[in-house]
């Protein structure tokens, strides 16, 4: 089952009910060499079931100081798509190790929104 490293809205219980029909479990991990940016979002789907306009952004710095918490899910691969299509444009999902030693998938910033 594929990991999935959540640092934003996809923690949250509505937001795991909205797109997953369930509530997820998981633990928390560390990502290496990422920091919080901001960006605003204007879908309204996004809107309704995270109840924020403002959501945090991962931008990638390669710099082993910068460090961004999070919590580590497993999920399915349909669930997986599911949360490919609740992220917005300004999101690109790839492969990240996070400080456990793990490989999961992350959502980060596209080179668009920097």
């Amino acid at each position: 089952m594929p990991l999935l490293f959540s640092y934003g809205t996809l923690q949250q219980k509505e937001v795991q009910m909205a797109n997953f029909g369930r509530v997820l479990i998981g633990s928390k991990d560390v990502l290496p060499c990422y920091v919080l940016g901001e960006i605003t979002i204007t879908d309204e789907r996004v809107l309704r079931e995270s109840g924020k306009a403002i959501h945090p952004i991962l931008r990638y710095t390669g710099s082993e100081q910068d460090e961004v918490e999070g919590t580590i899910f497993e999920l399915t691969d349909a669930e997986l798509a599911q949360a490919d299509d609740y992220e917005v444009d300004e999101y690109v999902r790839v492969v990240a190790r996070l400080k456990s030693g793990k490989e999961t998938w992350i959502y980060a910033a596209s080179c668009s929104s920097y």
